[in-house]
C-alpha cells in the first residue's frame, strides 16, 4: 500500500511546465498544441507516396529499373525521420525564471532605473552584450522573467522562449530553434528531393505507359482509376515544388549566412547602418558546419525529472499571477511602451553601454561583458520556460 501511495506522488516536470506544449510518453515527445497541419503534412507525403510505391514504382521497376523504388523508399523514410525528429523534440526552450528570482530581478531592475516620474514611461529593459566585438542587445521578457540570450525569442503560439528561435513552423507543428534546426533543414532538403522524384517518374510513367496494353494487362479494368491516381500524384506533387522547393532554398541561404528567419526577417543585420552579423564566420563553409553539423546541446528542461514539492508550489504561484503580471503597469505618456525601444533595437542602432541600465540577469546568469566567440554563448540555467514581445 506504502509503495501505491508513494507512485502516486510522484509528479514529472513536464507535467506542471508553463507554456503551451503537449506532452506525450512520459514527456518524450514536446509538440505545440495547434497540431492540426502537422497531421496533413503526414497525410500529404503517406498519402502521395504511398499512391506512387503501389501503383507507378511497380510499372518503372519492371520497365526501367528496380532501383527506382528503393531509391525512393530511402528518400521517403529519410524525410520521415526528419519530419518526426522535428517535431517530437524540444526546439531549445529556456526555463522560466522562479518566482523569488523574478522577484529579485524585479526589484534589482527598480533599484537600477530608481523612480519614474509621474507621466513617464519606465526605460527598456535591455543590456547590452559584445559578441565578436560587435554589440548585441539582451531583452527582458515579461512572460518568463528573464533577459533572453542572444538570438532567442518568444514565441506567442507555444508561450516559450526558444533559444535560437527561428520561427513557429505549423507544418511541423512546433517551434524551431537551436536544438532542432538542423533537424528541419534536413526535413524540407529531402522533402524537395522527393517531391522531385516523384514528379518526375510521374511524368515518365504517363510517357512511357501504353494505356491501351501494358497498363490494362499489370492493372485489369483499373486504367481508368490509374489515370486519375496519377494525375492526382502529379498536381500535388507540381503545387508542393512551389513552396517546399522554395522554401529549401531560402533556408540554404539562411545557413550559408549563419542566420536566422527572424533575424532576417526583422532586418537585423541589413538595417540604415549595415550592422554586420557577428555569428557570422564570413565563410560559408565555417557556417554550414556550424549549422548543421556543431554540437548538438542538451535540453535544460529535464522533461522527465521528478519534481519536488517546493518546485511545484512554485510553479503554480507562477502560473497563477496570469497575464496581469506579464506587463509592468506605468502611467500613460508620450514616451512609448516599457519595451516600445524595440524599433531602435532592430534598425541597428547601438547606443553607448553607460546610456542603458545594465541590471543583474540572475536566472539568465551571464558571464562579465568580454568579446566572445559565435560558439560561446551564454545561455540561462533554471528551471522552466515565437513572435516577439
Amino acid at each position: 500500500m506504502s509503495v501505491m501511495v508513494a507512485r502516486k506522488k510522484v509528479v514529472r516536470k513536464w507535467e506542471k511546465l508553463p507554456g503551451r506544449n503537449t506532452f506525450c510518453c512520459d514527456g518524450r515527445i514536446m509538440m505545440a498544441r495547434q497540431k492540426g497541419i502537422f497531421y496533413l503534412t503526414l497525410f500529404l507525403i503517406l498519402g502521395t507516396c504511398a499512391l506512387f510505391f503501389a501503383f507507378e514504382c511497380r510499372y518503372l521497376a519492371v520497365q526501367l529499373s528496380p532501383a527506382i523504388p528503393v531509391f525512393a523508399a530511402i528518400l521517403f523514410l529519410f524525410a520521415m525521420a526528419t519530419l518526426l525528429r522535428t517535431s517530437f523534440s524540444d526546439p531549445g526552450v529556456i526555463p522560466r525564471a522562479l518566482p523569488d528570482e523574478a522577484a529579485f530581478i524585479e526589484m534589482e531592475i527598480e533599484a537600477t532605473n530608481g523612480t519614474v516620474p509621474q507621466g513617464q514611461r519606465p526605460p527598456p529593459r535591455i543590456k547590452n552584450f559584445q559578441i565578436n566585438n560587435q554589440i548585441v542587445k539582451l531583452k527582458y521578457c515579461y512572460t518568463c522573467k528573464i533577459f533572453r540570450p542572444p538570438r532567442a525569442s518568444h514565441c506567442s503560439i507555444c508561450d516559450n522562449c526558444v533559444e535560437r528561435f527561428d520561427h513557429h513552423c505549423p507544418w511541423v507543428g512546433n517551434c524551431v530553434g537551436k536544438r532542432n534546426y538542423r533537424y528541419f533543414y534536413l526535413f524540407i532538403l529531402s522533402l524537395s528531393l522527393l517531391t522531385i522524384y516523384i514528379f518526375t517518374f510521374n511524368i515518365v510513367y504517363v510517357a512511357l505507359s501504353d494505356w491501351g496494353g501494358t497498363v490494362p494487362m499489370l492493372f485489369p479494368s483499373c486504367s481508368q482509376s490509374l489515370t486519375l491516381l496519377t494525375v492526382l500524384e502529379v498536381l500535388i506533387c507540381f503545387f508542393t515544388l512551389w513552396s517546399v522547393v522554395g522554401l529549401t532554398g531560402f533556408h540554404t541561404f539562411l545557413v550559408a549566412l549563419n542566420q536566422t528567419t527572424n533575424e532576417d526577417i526583422k532586418g537585423s543585420w541589413t538595417g540604415k547602418n549595415r550592422v554586420q552579423n557577428p555569428y557570422s564566420h564570413g565563410n560559408i563553409v565555417k557556417n554550414c558546419c556550424e549549422v548543421l553539423c556543431g554540437p548538438l546541446p542538451p535540453s535544460v528542461l529535464d522533461r522527465r525529472g521528478i519534481l519536488q514539492p517546493e518546485e511545484s508550489a512554485a510553479q503554480e504561484e507562477s502560473c497563477a499571477r496570469g497575464p496581469s503580471a506579464r506587463e509592468p503597469r506605468v502611467a500613460p505618456g508620450p514616451v512609448g511602451q516599457a519595451e516600445g525601444s524595440s524599433a531602435r533595437q532592430e534598425d541597428g542602432s547601438l547606443p553607448p553601454p553607460s546610456a542603458v541600465p545594465a541590471p543583474s540577469l540572475s536566472t539568465a546568469e551571464m558571464p562579465e561583458e568580454k568579446p566572445l566567440t559565435s560558439g560561446e554563448l551564454p545561455v540561462p540555467s533554471q528551471d522552466t520556460g515565437q513572435a516577439e514581445h
